[in-house]
Formats: structure tokens, C-alpha cells, sequence
């Protein structure tokens, strides 16, 4: 195990200048909190770690960081690599490409998003600089952490110099859906999903964005999932929801801080016999703040009675104030904060106390501990830690969250009153009810939550993705492709030839014979039906087609030999030398409904077509257009998916075919049964495709297993192309002249 290399866009600190001296300033945001409480806590931390890095941009020139490391405290949890960027790139990069263009579109403000081809240009740059910097440091062990949407670029420019390293990504914003994220210009969307497809582990908060995220990578980039793993350049990545926690204790604990107390006790002493309502938000348009303050004020409309016995401590963070569109939000929330306090004020009292600055932690905390409500509204938010923080820094169950629905932390606090931020009188009503609500209640409610954070706290978080982070490395340590070569061939036919029982299991198109355009001419020709001839006239040989093609065209082609045929992944069989069976007795009124949708994939895509079968039908566009037909296979593939839903029915994803069968059997239990009732001491499985992959995973450890062409697969071993598959298996019956020196081969076990 090596380093931990956390890399964000901007450092953890900032530096403040006062005359010659120079200090530094935690910078605000959740996941600053929350990294910088794991590497305080050395006890939460793993045991193998050799060293911390933080990497990010630097705010600050680069001779004040020189002066700042003279002056810095020696006991830092870690070390620092600043990068430096010219300010105009950096502009362009971050409050340009970052927050004029993803930001918006990933909290589904698209009407923000300002697509500047300037901005992209200096995205890629400076996620180039990030590269360049860390390249050259890693180390092997060490483990990559790239954190959020500045840095999207980031894995995939590491993945290429450095095809080993252990990379994964976290994104803390929501991912949209895809009719969102497609908004994108093409080349940028593309780029941003290959980028990320660098890592190794993608982390997102909830169930959702991963998700949107799986659903983008199969429309753009093609790739599908299994569950929640994907396989693309021949590696595979895990994508999973990690939820962020915070450092419970840490809030909790400072309830306790006498000048915590003192803080709080001031602010009930000014505020005395009113109910506090509190907020505090960066400064942004995805917080809803103008929403909250339209809910407040007609709260106070609905509900005189609550006038003059509460009080809205609204509290913003400063922010981004250098573009535009946040000023004027800051502009039009004064104006309103002016309007509800002159509407409904009185000489003793003014229902909201304003604030636009930097809180400390003390203070934070302190206000969390007077506030009777927590009102967290914002209209989208990847997490919200500050509702977790509140719930954390209750002490005596007091207090009530109220929160938006739409906040990523909504699908972990449920005992919260969860509100719609759009919607005004619901955001009122929710507020009486706070008010109102009895002790018990709340610190039963309270309770509940505060439970669930401790368990799934800051540390646990970073820990879980560690965790899987090293378990992905492991999975693909397991499956690398391997390909198939002289050493481990000669072990395979010695093994061919010293064996008294062997069950040859071949796939038909792409295996034995080369794709056709059009699939009822892809008929054997002399060289395959010679070879499968002298294999099958072999007794201790039980050779098996096993295709996804209909029963008359395996009858048409190979009834005349000695061999089982098995069409339609499984769905009939024929044994050697009896007749065929149907392993599937359904009506087929479902093949109307799937002919329908492809039809009009057809008329979409030229030089598509459909192919019927028994139990299966097919959308082939093998003849399309190369990019045309791809897209349309992926609505086609979307289409599909959704109308089967709680069927019997299965979409496959093959080899430039779209296919519907009947579930409940695949090649893998096709081939399973075949050997269960043969017990083989012997068994060579070949395919090509999606479907064969049943058959890869279902044999594992009883045979060997053979994938034809490059690319990940659950098989053991991979050869380059279908020209190679007929010399392999001719030189089964010509043993060549095998080298003494034993290779070091997994052989699988006889068959139990």
C-alpha cells in the first residue's frame, strides 16, 4: 500500500496577507471538512497508508507559498502540492468552463449554462497542468483520489501514462439525467465521460446520479452495465453510491465547548423568548434562497399568529461574486430581505436578521445549537452536509430539519419534514409544523437520524471507498486478458490428448465462421465442415454448436453431422443423433409489441432489418451507417428496456444485434446441463460475443474458456481474431511437438 493523493481543484486553505505576515484560512465547503477531519483523525485511518498529499490550485502568488512554508506548523497531517495557473486560464477554467457551464447544467439550470468554446479549451488545459504535475510524483501503491466536476478530465489523462495506476473519482454535485447532460456540445460530452471512465471506482452521493451517470455512458459511449460495474478498454470500473458523512463526534462533541456555550447563550439572550429559525448557504442559485424567502413571507402572511414570537437568522456565505449572475442574486435577495422586513416588522421586532459573511466553526455551531428549525431548501444539491451538520450538533433531541426533497441528503434523513422548495405554501406549512411540534417528536426524530450519521460518519465514507477502491484493483488483476499463447496452448492439448471424455462447446457466428451482412448466408463452408467432421468422428469427442441462431438454420447448415446443435441461446436443443426439443412452450403474442418498436427503428436506420426466430427476435445494424445505427441502438436498447420491464422477456446487447428472447435460460445453463449430463475430463468453450459470456462465467473453473477478439471478458483466456479459430482447434487433432518444460497453466478440474 502506498500513498493517499487527494487532488481537488482548489487547496484546503487560502492564504490571507496582512502587511508581512501571512496566515492561513481553512477554506469553506463540505468536502474540505470532511477530507481534513480524516487526516486529523489518525486513529480512523487506515494502518497501511505510507503518506497524505493534498493537491490543488494555488490562490495565491507563488512567493507568499514559499513565505507561508517558512511559517507553517510543523504538526500539518499532511503535505501540500500547490499548482499554479495563469489567472486569465484560470478564470476561464473555473468560473468559466466549471461554473458557467457544469455547475448549471448538473443542477438543471440549463437556461445558466453558457457554452463558450474558450472555456472547454481551458478546461482541458488546466486538467492537462493538474497531470502534468502529478505524473512524474506517482509512485507504485500510491492511490489517486480526484474529487468533483472541475477535474472530470483528469483519471482518463492519468489512465494513459500511467495504464496501472489506482485512480478513482468522486463527484460531490448532482450527475443529471441523461436529457440533461446531452445538452452538452458532443465532442465535450464525450469527452467528459471518457475522462472520468479513467478511474478505476466513480463515487456519486445517491442512487440517482448513479443512475443518470450509467444511463449517459450507454447512449453516448455504448457501454453497458452489469449491475454496477461496466467494462470499457478492456478494464473494469466500478461505479457505486457513497454517500458523504461528516465528523459526528466533532459536532457533537462541541456542544460541550465552553465558548461554543457562551456563543449560543449570547444569541438567546438577544433573541430572548423567540423561536429561532436558521439558515446558512453559499451564496448560489441551485440553494433556492429567493424560494425560501417567498415560502418565509407568506408564511408570515398565512400565519400572523407567529409574527413577533420567531426570527429568521438567515446566514450567506460568500461566493463566485466575481460572475455576473451571482451578484445579481445577491442584489435581488437583499431587495427581498428588505421587502418581508419592511412589510412585516414592528418597532420591537424584525422577522429576518441577515448576514453575508464567513462563519467560524464556533459560531456554526453554536447557531446550529440555538436554531429551533433548520430550514435547508435548496432546489438541487448534490448532498447538503449543513443538514447533517445540524442534526449532529443537537444535543437533548431538540430542534427540526426541515428539507428539500431535491437535496441528495433527502434520501438518507427521511425523519426530516421534507418540502418541495418550489412550492410556497408547502415551504409555510412546513414551517408552523416545526414550530409547533412537540419535544418527544422531535427527539424522536432527531434521534433516528443522528443514529445513521454516527454509523455512516466522514471516516467510514473515506474508508468504504478505499476499501472497494482496492477491491476493483484486485477484480481486475483477476481478469486481465489473457491471451492465448504457444506455453499454454501445448498444456491444453496435452490435456486434449490424455483425456477420455471431452465436450467441445463452439459458438457458430463469430467463432466458426466470420459475420455475414446478411445472416442466412453465413453458411459453413468446406474447411469448417471438414474440421467439425474429423472432431466429431472422434468417439471420446462431443462436439457442441451452441448459437443464438434459429433451429432451421442450424438444421439447414450441420444436421448432418455427428454433433448437438443448441439454437437460440438455449431455447431448443437437439442431442446428437435424436430430434429437436423446445425447452420453451409460450405463446408468442409478446413477438407483436417488440416487432412494432423495431419496425420503426428500421424505418429510422437504414440497412437495418429484423430477423424472427422461435423464442427470440432480432434488430441486426451490421449494414448501418458506423455511427448511426450505434445511436439507434442505444434508444432502441432504452426503448426496449422500459416496455419489458416485469416481463418474462430479456433484452441482449450483441454483437451489432439488438435481441428480445424469452428469460430464464442462456447459453451459460445450455452449457451447464450438457456437461452435467456428460461429465466431461475435458471441456474447451469458445465464443464471441455478449451472450457467450453466460457460458464464460457459468464454466468457470470447469473448463477452458476462450473469448475471440480483444476485449474484457470473464473468459480465461482471449484469442485476436475468428481467422485463428480454425488453426486452434485443427491443431487439437495435430498435437505438435510439445516442449518439455512444464508451463505454468490453470488447468480447470475434471468435471464432478
Amino acid at each position: 500500500m502506498g500513498r493517499l493523493i487527494i487532488i481537488s481543484s482548489r487547496l484546503p486553505f487560502s492564504l490571507d496577507k496582512e502587511g508581512d505576515k501571512i496566515s492561513l484560512r481553512q477554506s469553506s465547503g463540505g468536502l474540505v471538512s470532511a477530507i481534513k477531519s480524516y487526516f486529523e483523525n489518525t486513529s480512523a485511518q487506515r494502518n497501511d497508508l505510507t503518506g497524505k498529499i493534498w493537491m490543488g490550485v494555488a490562490d495565491f502568488p507563488q512567493e507568499d507559498w514559499a513565505q507561508a512554508m517558512e511559517q507553517q506548523d510543523a504538526g500539518q497531517e499532511f503535505e501540500v502540492l500547490p499548482v499554479f495557473v495563469d489567472k486569465d486560464l484560470y478564470e476561464n477554467y473555473y468560473n468559466g468552463f466549471a461554473n458557467s457551464v457544469l455547475w448549471p447544467l448538473f443542477h438543471y439550470f440549463s437556461n445558466l449554462a453558457n457554452y463558450e468554446t474558450q472555456y472547454f479549451d481551458a478546461y482541458v488545459q488546466v486538467n492537462q497542468l493538474f497531470a502534468d504535475k502529478i505524473l512524474p510524483l506517482l509512485e507504485p501503491g500510491d492511490q489517486v483520489w480526484i474529487h468533483d466536476y472541475q477535474l472530470m478530465l483528469l483519471p482518463d489523462l492519468l489512465r494513459k501514462k500511467r495504464p496501472d495506476a489506482t485512480i478513482g473519482f468522486f463527484l460531490h454535485i448532482p450527475f443529471p439525467s441523461y436529457e440533461i447532460f446531452r445538452l452538452l456540445p458532443t465532442e465535450w460530452k464525450k469527452t467528459l465521460l471518457h475522462g472520468v471512465m479513467g478511474a478505476d471506482l466513480i463515487g456519486f452521493h445517491t442512487y440517482d446520479y448513479v443512475q443518470h451517470f450509467l444511463q449517459s455512458v450507454k447512449m453516448l459511449l455504448g457501454v453497458d452495465n452489469y449491475f454496477h460495474n461496466l467494462q470499457y478498454q478492456d478494464r473494469l470500473i466500478r461505479i457505486d453510491l457513497f454517500p458523504i458523512g461528516i465528523d459526528y463526534n466533532k459536532f457533537h462533541l462541541a456542544a460541550s465547548d465552553p465558548e461554543v456555550e457562551e456563543l449560543r447563550d449570547k444569541i438567546l439572550k438577544d433573541l430572548e423568548g423567540k423561536k429561532i429559525i436558521f439558515s446558512v448557504d453559499r451564496l448560489d442559485y441551485s440553494k433556492g434562497l429567493m424560494n425560501r424567502l417567498n415560502g418565509f413571507e407568506y408564511f408570515l402572511e398565512r400565519y400572523p399568529e407567529w409574527r413577533e414570537k420567531m426570527v429568521f437568522v438567515l446566514n450567506i456565505v460568500p461566493s463566485r461574486d466575481t460572475i455576473p449572475a451571482y451578484n445579481d442574486r445577491k442584489k435581488m435577495i437583499e431587495e427581498k430581505v428588505g421587502t418581508i422586513n419592511g412589510r412585516f416588522s414592528s418597532i420591537s421586532w424584525q422577522p429576518v436578521i441577515y448576514r453575508y459573511n464567513h462563519l467560524s466553526f464556533k459560531e456554526l455551531v453554536a447557531l446550529y445549537q440555538a436554531a429551533d428549525v433548520a430550514l435547508i431548501t435548496p432546489l438541487r444539491d448534490g448532498m447538503n452536509l449543513v443538514a447533517k451538520e445540524y442534526v449532529a450538533s443537537s444535543t437533548g433531541g431538540r430542534g427540526v430539519l426541515i428539507l428539500s426533497e431535491l437535496a441528495g441528503a433527502a434520501s438518507e434523513l427521511g425523519e426530516a419534514i421534507l418540502v418541495n422548495p418550489t412550492d410556497t405554501s408547502d415551504v409555510a406549512s412546513s414551517i408552523t409544523r416545526a414550530l409547533a411540534m412537540p419535544l418527544y417528536e422531535q427527539r424522536n426524530r432527531i434521534g433516528l437520524m443522528q443514529r445513521r450519521l454516527q454509523e455512516y460518519d466522514v471516516f467510514k465514507w473515506v474508508n468504504d471507498f478505499m476499501d472497494q477502491l482496492i477491491q476493483v484493483k484486485q477484480e481486475q488483476q483477476k481478469q486481465k486478458v489473457k491471451l492465448l499463447d504457444d506455453k499454454t496452448m501445448a498444456a491444453i492439448q496435452r490435456h486434449y490428448q490424455g483425456a477420455k471424455n471431452r465436450c467441445l462447446l463452439l459458438d457458430y457466428d463469430g467463432t466458426l465462421v466470420p459475420f455475414s451482412k446478411i445472416p442466412s448466408e453465413a453458411a459453413p463452408d468446406n474447411a469448417v465442415k471438414d474440421l467439425l467432421g474429423r472432431l466429431a468422428a472422434d468417439p471420446k469427442n462431443h462436439v457442441v454448436i451452441i448459437s443464438g441462431r434459429d433451429v432451421n438454420s442450424l438444421d439447414r447448415w450441420l444436421s448432418f453431422l455427428p454433433v448437438t446443435l443448441v439454437a437460440e441461446h438455449g431455447a431448443s436443443f437437439k442431442m446428437r443423433n435424436s430430434n429437436w426439443q423446445q425447452k420453451v412452450s409460450v405463446s408468442d403474442l409478446w413477438k407483436e409489441e417488440i416487432r412494432r418498436v423495431m419496425q420503426m427503428f428500421v424505418t429510422r436506420c437504414a440497412g437495418s432489418f429484423i430477423e424472427e426466430k422461435t423464442n427470440t427476435i432480432a434488430w441486426h445494424y451490421r449494414n448501418t451507417q458506423t455511427g448511426l445505427g450505434f445511436s439507434r441502438s442505444r434508444e432502441l436498447l432504452n426503448t426496449l428496456s422500459q416496455l419489458i420491464q416485469n416481463t418474462t422477456l430479456q433484452v441482449i446487447d450483441g454483437n451489432k444485434v439488438v435481441e428480445v428472447r424469452i428469460g430464464g435460460f442462456d447459453k451459460g445453463a445450455a452449457a451447464l446441463k450438457i456437461i452435467n449430463e456428460m461429465d466431461p475430463d475435458f471441456v474447451l468453450c469458445m465464443g464471441d460475443d455478449t451472450t457467450d459470456e453466460d457460458m464464460f462465467k457459468a464454466l468457470e473453473g470447469e473448463a477452458y474458456t476462450i473469448k475471440v477478439n480483444n476485449g474484457a471478458s470473464s473468459a480465461q483466456y482471449t484469442i485476436m481474431s475468428q481467422q485463428q479459430v480454425l488453426p486452434l482447434l485443427q491443431s487439437l487433432l495435430q498435437p505438435r511437438t510439445i516442449p518439455n518444460s512444464e508451463p505454468e497453466v490453470q488447468l480447470p478440474e475434471a468435471h464432478h
